[in-house]
């Protein structure tokens, strides 16, 4: 007899009509046959290989947790170290433009324009300390030693004044450059 079933199931070939019917109407007839089959037995003989390996990985993933946790800790606490430096580094590098700010061309220029005119209020302030100091008296000394010390300061304040105008002239006039080093 030639059925379908017996073409999907010829391990089922020799049993009988009524034991075929027996397996449809007795559970534990149809348990009892169906894992005695070849491909069940192969299905469960597979399926215990696939657990035995799946606890040999447990059983391995368990022996490396520690060292795994330890490693995490590690990293996380390099990855930690590595924040707060990058951050030091930040503060270090806006140091550093602030320090070198007072270094940079724009800023230099500025300096230089300032004690220009300090230089230039310095020898009149000194002109005018002079004048005040000769038109009340009338009287200047015997030797004109007060007008001598005057006349050597107050030049050395202007060649001075005239230097540093001179440069910042020149600078601002794009004739002065400076390295990058």
């Amino acid at each position: 007899m030639a059925t379908p079933l017996l073409a999907d199931f010829p391990e089922l070939a020799h049993l009988s009509r009524e034991d075929l019917e027996d397996l449809l109407t007795d559970p534990q007839y149809f348990q009892a046959i169906f894992h005695s089959l070849d491909r069940v037995k192969g299905l469960y003989q597979g399926h215990a290989e696939l657990g035995m390996a799946n606890e040999s990985i447990a059983n391995n993933n368990l022996r490396l947790q520690e060292s795994l946790y330890q490693l995490r800790s590690e990293t996380q606490e390099a990855f930690n170290e590595a924040k707060a430096l990058e951050a030091r580094w930040k503060e270090i590098e806006k140091e550093q433009r602030e320090v070198y700010q007072r270094f940079s061309p724009q800023f230099l220029l500025m300096r230089l324009k300032h004690s220009t005119i300090a230089q230039d209020d310095a020898s009149e302030a000194l002109a005018s300390a002079f004048i005040n100091e000769q038109v009340p008296s009338g009287i200047s000394t015997p030797n004109g030693a007060g007008v001598d010390e005057f006349i050597k300061e107050f030049k050395e304040l202007r060649k001075v004044y005239h230097k540093r105008a001179m440069w910042s002239e020149r600078w601002s006039d794009g004739k002065i450059a400076w390295r990058a080093d």
